[in-house]
């Protein structure tokens, strides 16, 4: 049985415990004194799947996202240019764009480690949300990408997981477990490996480097062959 597998069961059989020594009996007497696996350290997964977006599939993607939705087609394009998560892309409002200055801002509201920070966008960014502006002519604190049934929320998770979904089908893509959202970053951090890592962390939202280099980057065959011919040069 795989690590991750026992460490779910395992947490979830935690929580139960946990409940059950805060509940009570129809007589008032809880239902457990003590939880018996208070403590208990799970185990986790050495080596997780961490599938990075090949360049090949983003295309694939890109070139049906218009048959998905504008919302799509708007967040994939930004989650590949920003290197963003896809939590803090659905968020965006049309006070956090500046067109004129081609910067976003990413409150700390919506970030997962709450760092708030401005990046540049890249002309494709710009592209795309002047193409949102044009399906969502809104301002202020309006959504860019709203709910389909509600302009003032943003469009949810499931709606932009059930968007990827049915695009990779669109794609021809064969199910690949760990290639999602997610797999845009970690191709964000890639496609810039050879950048100072400062620079990255700022681009990506990064907090620390420590967690680029653990989680997100790989080098690919070409990459590793180019640092032994660039060594190779560098020796004369």
């Amino acid at each position: 049985m795989a690590d991750r597998t026992v460490e779910y069961d395992l947490k979830f059989l935690i929580a139960v415990m946990n409940w059950a020594a805060k509940s009570r009996d129809e007589r008032g007497r809880l239902l457990l004194d003590r939880n018996p696996l208070r403590g208990l350290r799970t185990p986790r997964e050495k080596n997780p799947n961490r599938v990075v977006l090949a360049e090949d599939e983003y295309r694939a993607l890109l070139e049906v996202s218009h048959r998905v939705d504008w919302r799509f087609r708007v967040a994939l394009v930004l989650a590949h240019e920003t290197g963003h998560r896809i939590g803090a892309i659905r968020q965006l409002r049309w006070r956090d764009i500046d067109f004129e200055g081609g910067t976003i801002v990413w409150r700390a509201e919506h970030d997962k480690t709450g760092y708030q920070h401005v990046t540049p966008v890249t002309p494709e960014a710009l592209d795309a949300l002047k193409e949102a502006r044009s399906w969502n002519p809104a301002a202020g604190d309006a959504p860019v990408m709203p709910a389909p049934r509600n302009p003032s929320a943003c469009m949810g998770a499931a709606l932009a997981q059930g968007w990827w979904d049915r695009a990779e089908r669109l794609a021809g893509l064969e199910p690949k477990p760990g290639r999602g959202w997610h797999s845009l970053r970690r191709k964000f951090a890639s496609d810039l490996m050879d950048q100072p890592l400062k620079v990255l962390c700022q681009l990506g939202g990064w907090k620390t480097a420590k967690t680029v280099l653990r989680c997100y980057q790989r080098a690919d065959e070409g990459q590793l062959r180019k640092a032994l011919e660039d060594r190779r040069r560098a020796r004369g």
